[in-house]
């Protein structure tokens, strides 16, 4: 009998795990697990936080994949962890691929302005979007975007923006899209590009992931 390989997923930053829903792999060769996000405890290191996400793994030598905030804790959670391939999708790998705006806000402390309790009180985003396109788009952040507490999303721009890791992990697979205005492909270095990939392509590109996962995690 094929031995089962576990694959962990965490979503973006206030994400649901729902991101991962048309994600589908062999399942005679692998089993999906989703990490929600838990609400971080006043003061808590990334560190520690990453080991209370690292809870949920039951399984050794599985595979984590993170997606754009999801990947920064990934690589947290993978320390403390005995991983068979780390894998982020529209993340960085370092301080250093963070783009240039989120640089600055830690310098100014700008990000600690952000009005965090008027984004966990808005119930219908669609009421803030003009025309059609803008329409479905605000749709589908009232679905994914589902974890609007205060204290998490604070928690969460603070640790983005404030992320130490100097260097990359050895042996970490990244996937960008070149289209990803979130963290710009100009600063990313070593990565798999995916073409017109946006930073929600791990939505709208699940068929290229379908695809490709297999071999990424087999490689």
């Amino acid at each position: 009998m094929k031995e089962v390989t576990h694959v962990y997923f965490v979503p973006g930053m206030a994400a649901d795990v729902s991101i991962f829903e048309y994600i589908s792999l062999p399942e005679d060769t692998y089993k999906t697990h989703t990490i929600p996000w838990k609400i971080p405890e006043k003061g808590e290191s990334i560190k520690n936080y990453a080991q209370r996400m690292c809870e949920e793994i039951e399984h050794e030598q599985c595979v984590l994949i993170g997606v754009s905030f999801g990947g920064m804790i990934v690589q947290e959670m993978s320390k403390y962890l005995n991983v068979k391939k780390l894998v982020i999708i529209s993340s960085v790998k370092n301080k250093h691929e963070l783009p240039r705006r989120i640089k600055i806000a830690r310098k100014t402390k700008a990000y600690k302005l952000m009005p965090t309790s008027l984004v966990s009180k808005i119930d219908n985003w669609e009421k803030l979007a003009f025309g059609d396109f803008a329409k479905k788009r605000a749709a589908m952040y009232q679905k994914y975007l589902s974890v609007n507490d205060k204290t998490y999303l604070d928690w969460a721009i603070e640790n983005i923006v404030c992320w130490d890791q100097e260097e990359s992990i050895e042996g970490i697979v990244h996937i960008h899209g070149d289209k990803d205005i979130v963290f710009p492909i100009s600063h990313i270095k070593d990565c798999i590009t995916v073409e017109n990939g946006t930073h929600v392509m791990i939505i709208n590109r699940a068929r290229w992931f379908n695809t490709h996962l297999p071999e990424i995690i087999e490689n």
